[in-house]
């Protein structure tokens, strides 16, 4: 894909097609990165890195569900 680079103030800047945007989950205000491998710009979006703390502090009284049961052991399982 063939787009051209342009000028903006004293910077280039590149449009992103829909499509592409889109495949690599860029929207608009998206956070992403750029960053120089040896003479090529590689541009990656910036993901959200969630952690274990977090996930589990959304655990509430009304979110948590009891245990489900799945049956007798069928291999190897130990109990």
């Amino acid at each position: 894909m063939l787009v051209k680079a342009q000028k903006w103030g004293n910077s280039l800047a590149v449009r992103l097609p829909k499509a592409l945007a889109d495949e690599c989950g860029i929207e608009a205000n998206s956070p992403i990165e750029i960053v120089r491998e040896e003479n090529c710009i590689v541009i990656k979006p910036v993901r959200k890195k969630v952690s274990l703390d977090s996930l589990l502090a959304n655990i509430t009284e009304d979110n948590l569900h009891s245990e489900v049961e799945t049956g007798q052991p069928v291999g190897r399982e130990r109990w």
